[in-house]
C-alpha cells in the first residue's frame, strides 16, 4: 500500500501576487459559502486579475478585475488559483 501526498491544485494562489502583477483565474477551490461568494463577486475562471495592493499588515488584499476593485481577506484569496504571471 502506497500513501500518496494530497493533490495540490494547479497554479498559484491569488495571494502570492505582488502589487502590479496580474494572473488569470484557473479555479476557485471549495464549494463552501465563502468560495461561492468569491465566484458571485466575479472571480470566475478565465478572468484576468491584477493585484493593486495590500494593507500594511498584509490583510486585506486589493485586486482589480472586470473594471472594478475588490478587497479579499488573505484566506479568501488563498481559494483562488491562478496561472502564474509571466516572468520577464
Amino acid at each position: 500500500m502506497t500513501d500518496h501526498p494530497p493533490e495540490t491544485p494547479p497554479g498559484w494562489s491569488l495571494s502570492r501576487l505582488s502589487p502590479g502583477q496580474t494572473g488569470r483565474v484557473l479555479e476557485i477551490v471549495g464549494d463552501d459559502p465563502i468560495s461561492c461568494r468569491v465566484l458571485e463577486m466575479g472571480m470566475t475562471p478565465g478572468v484576468v486579475v491584477k493585484m493593486v495592493g495590500r494593507a500594511p499588515l498584509g490583510d486585506p488584499l486589493e485586486f482589480e478585475l472586470r473594471g472594478y476593485r475588490l478587497s479579499l481577506r488573505r484566506d479568501e484569496a488563498e481559494r483562488v488559483r491562478i496561472e502564474p504571471p509571466a516572468i520577464g
